[in-house]
């Protein structure tokens, strides 16, 4: 029963996407800067809460979630599984991802959803962009990351949408801990890695 709840949820939010695209794309950018946009209209409390999911094609509660579900989310939606992808390059090159949170061995429940395995992921699939405070250098679809402190590290991540702000930059999906919103933050925080990942599914 929760395979075809999870199997349900991808069709609605993939139907959900081509619903708010006015014309048909083809790039894929945009198609995920959609995804992530879609993800606006739904309701997520901010719990980063440890939980068994299924795998593959697990998640959390559809109302729970951080920011790096945000970019899962958004991603499964055109197809791509990154719960599937960063564990299985974890498991076959786990020495090559940071050791952060004292793990002997690969967790296909959580590693997906913590920010520094994404940059890693990204970074060996050789998506990773110059870090740049030029708006132009952002296009819709990209994932940036960003460090929320000035003293420490609090690793944050979000999505560039196809909307810009009265100033041309940018607006980012994300969820900094109040939802999943569309916000002007670009360059509110330290910007600490900028990527366009977009595989065919």
């Amino acid at each position: 029963m929760t395979r075809l709840v999870l199997i349900a949820f991808v069709l609605v939010s993939f139907v959900a996407v081509q619903a708010l695209s006015q014309e048909r794309t083809s790039e894929p950018g945009e198609l995920l800067a959609l995804a992530a946009l879609e993800r606006t209209s739904h309701h997520v409390s901010y719990d980063g809460a440890y939980r068994r999911i299924p795998y593959p094609m697990g998640d959390v509660p559809d109302d729970r979630g951080v920011c790096s579900d945000v970019v899962v989310r958004s991603y499964r939606a055109i197809g791509i599984d990154l719960q599937v992808l960063i564990h299985e390059d974890m498991r076959d090159h786990f020495s090559a991802y940071p050791v952060l949170w004292g793990l002997a061995a690969t967790d296909s429940n959580i590693d997906h959803r913590r920010v520094p395995n994404i940059r890693r992921f990204l970074e060996r699939q050789g998506a990773q962009l110059p870090v740049s405070r030029a708006a132009d250098d952002f296009l819709p679809g990209d994932v940036v990351t960003w460090n929320l402190v000035t003293a420490g590290s609090l690793p944050h991540t979000g999505i560039v949408s196809s909307r810009v702000s009265k100033d041309s930059v940018p607006l980012i999906v994300h969820n900094i801990g109040s939802g999943t919103k569309l916000e002007d933050v670009l360059f509110a925080y330290e910007i600490t890695g900028h990527y366009r990942y977009l595989p065919s599914p």
